[in-house]
């Protein structure tokens, strides 16, 4: 489910609404399995006038048979219809995530903008989600009642021409109306969007800050955020609901009128009454067919706007350029070779441009050093962090690794040399050996070596207490641990990772002062003889450190350096 675009770094992938083999012939099977279920009412119809005039039983065998062989057509191909299309579309999904996540790294974090992990992540699955149900909701839908309406426009053409115009002219209207009903699908889809997009950021937050909203009493507030948030969506919904609520009462009218229209013109012919059954009833068929063309029109708005936010997304220029593009790697994954040294020369760093959020700064960091960064926010302390972590390219100076500017070499081979501890560590809802495996070079790493990660990050007794040992379940998020083993468990997987350089972003923010510096100081005896640099807002651990640097607000000019006070 993607096509390539040419843009300022070549081939692209671009997620698009490509339509595999695969859901054409599911489209055929379910016009099949529509065309059954109208040849059902109309043959169910010739039959009652039929039976009616009470004829020899064996003449009524023909229409018997086709009306049980279209009653058990109709659900066994639309069952083999959803078989093959529901498989077709989650075989996309899953080659769209993929490829979509894989365009996703490289603009990680710079090219995010301010969304949350949660309104990231949701949006950016819902909006996959709703691109590959297209091929369900939308192709297969429209293929099986064009396969059905023009089976009973040649069914009826051929038992009566002016019957047949009244079907054709059925089809065509409904078209009309399924344009109309897209066209006003996609007027409101953005409202609803963006409604939907801010009530999974409120929701998430809510979620993650629960614990400090409880302490503050701020329960009432939060509820009242969620169910504005809610409110917003709610209406965004209803006012898109209207135009779709229009179109599937033109469609009510339209079958009525067609049927009205097909009654007033066999009448006065000489057919058998129960072909004029069968002619009448048809219209009918036909319009309960088509009752979920306003499920189509929606279906094909949200595809499209969908698309289009995440093209948006990705479709941008990373922060960071790979200037080692071909070249070998100088390091091995295991990461275990000895700590580089780092240095920083003038460097001025921005997120956006216009802005200058970092520098100019010159920074020396040996190998093995430990420097502490702090400064007021929006001094450029996380700025700096992502500089090194080359998650963002500078826009003045220099940052070289062992004398080499890290711009000259493979991106991975930076960036397979440090480890990164933040103040949210995520936990996936699974078991204890999976969330550290993640961290392990190659993915691997025997459970001995798990363990001693976690006795190095202070979790030895613990790990000892786990009923199922490194086998034991982790809910989302980690829910069911404090906040003390969750940045342990941090620390563990910087542990496991081998990274010569750990950079800690706020690790111990949410923590209480004594299990704070306990975990400052696990951290500091697992990474002996690594570079370790951490910016922070508290004084917690400074005296761990060989340096603390705090920053100043950065400036403008690249030729001023912004003061800054060091304490050895």
């Amino acid at each position: 489910m993607s096509t390539t675009r040419k843009g300022l770094g070549g081939d692209r992938p671009q997620v698009s609404q490509r339509v595999s083999r695969q859901v054409w012939v599911a489209g055929l099977i379910g016009g099949l399995a529509t065309a059954c279920g109208i040849a059902l009412t109309a043959t169910s119809g010739w039959l009652i006038v039929r039976a009616s005039q009470a004829p020899v039983v064996l003449t009524l065998m023909t229409a018997i048979v086709g009306v049980r062989a279209f009653g058990i057509g109709r659900p066994v191909l639309r069952y083999a219809e959803r078989l093959r299309s529901h498989d077709a579309a989650l075989a996309d999904l899953a080659e769209t995530r993929t490829a979509t996540f894989a365009r996703l790294i490289p603009l990680t974090p710079a090219r995010l903008g301010r969304r949350g992990r949660g309104e990231l992540l949701g949006g950016v699955v819902d909006d996959l989600t709703d691109v590959a149900e297209a091929a369900v909701r939308v192709t297969v839908p429209i293929v099986s009642i064009l396969v059905a309406a023009v089976l009973a426009l040649a069914l009826t053409t051929w038992a009566l021409p002016a019957v047949g115009l009244v079907v054709a002219g059925m089809i065509g209207t409904g078209a009309v109306l399924v344009v109309l009903a897209t066209r006003l699908e996609e007027a409101g889809q953005g409202a609803v969007l963006a409604a939907r997009a801010e009530t999974t950021r409120v929701a998430t937050l809510v979620a993650d800050q629960a614990t400090e909203l409880r302490a503050v009493g701020g329960e009432r507030a939060a509820l009242g955020w969620i169910e504005a948030a809610h409110g917003r969506l709610r209406e965004a919904a209803d006012s898109q609901s209207r135009g779709r609520a229009l179109i599937a009462g033109g469609l009510l009218a339209l079958t009525g009128l067609g049927t009205v229209s097909a009654a007033f013109l066999v009448l006065p012919t000489d057919l058998h009454p129960g072909v004029k059954a069968l002619l009448v009833l048809t219209p009918v068929a036909l319009g309960d067919a088509a009752v979920g063309l306003t499920d189509i029109a929606r279906a094909h708005a949200r595809a499209r706007a969908s698309a289009g936010r995440i093209e948006s997304l990705l479709d941008q220029e990373p922060a960071v350029r790979d200037g080692g593009e071909g070249r070998l790697r100088t390091t091995s994954p295991k990461g275990a070779e000895r700590p580089p040294h780092l240095r920083l020369a003038g460097v001025r760093a921005s997120w956006t441009d216009g802005a200058t959020h970092l520098g100019p700064i010159d920074l020396d960091l040996p190998p093995g050093f430990r420097v502490a960064i702090t400064g007021p926010n929006g001094s450029g302390k996380s700025t700096l962090l992502a500089v090194l972590a080359r998650h963002l390219d500078p826009l003045a100076g220099s940052v070289t690794l062992n004398g080499v500017d890290v711009r000259d070499r493979p991106l991975a081979d930076v960036r397979d040399r440090i480890a990164i501890v933040d103040d949210e560590p995520h936990l996936f809802a699974g078991t204890l050996r999976a969330n550290l495996l993640l961290a392990a070079p190659d993915g691997r790493a025997d459970d001995a070596d798990i363990e001693d990660a976690l006795r190095a990050a202070g979790l030895g007794l613990w790990l000892a207490n786990l009923p199922d040992g490194l086998d034991t379940r982790l809910g989302a998020g980690g829910n069911g641990l404090s906040g003390g083993e969750r940045a342990r468990l941090a620390v563990a997987r910087a542990t496991l990772s081998r990274r010569p350089v750990i950079l800690l972003d706020e690790p111990v923010a949410h923590l209480d002062h004594p299990t704070a510096k306990a975990v400052l100081a696990d951290l500091m005896t697992a990474s002996a003889g690594k570079t370790v640099i951490m910016v922070t807002h508290h004084g917690v651990g400074l005296d761990l450190f060989d340096t603390t640097i705090e920053l100043a607000a950065p400036v403008a000019s690249p030729a001023r350096t912004p003061p800054a006070t060091t304490r050895n």
